[in-house]
């Protein structure tokens, strides 16, 4: 995951229901984002909406992951039936 909520989070609850992977959940002070599930937005959006929603850019890039594995972790979360079906 290249994604992360850093102790700047207000707990505004705003990202949790953008996120089409369900990869966001409310921690034990932040909300945290499970590696597993985040794609980016990958096989949805061009642009992360946690990012993009977040109103004090508390989401920053934690580390570069290659475009192809984040497609591949959206198409594993498609199978299983976790993520919703993105745009064609």
């Amino acid at each position: 995951m290249a994604l992360k909520i850093t102790d700047a989070c207000i707990n505004c609850d705003v990202c949790e229901p953008e996120c089409p992977n369900q990869a966001i959940s409310a921690g034990v002070e932040i909300y945290v984002i499970d590696p597993k599930r985040c794609t980016e937005c990958v096989g949805h959006f061009d642009k992360p909406q946690c990012v993009e929603v977040c109103p004090v850019d508390c989401i920053p890039l934690d580390f570069a992951e290659p475009r192809e594995q984040l497609q591949a972790k959206y198409e594993g979360l498609l199978a299983a039936g976790i993520a919703r079906p993105g745009k064609p």
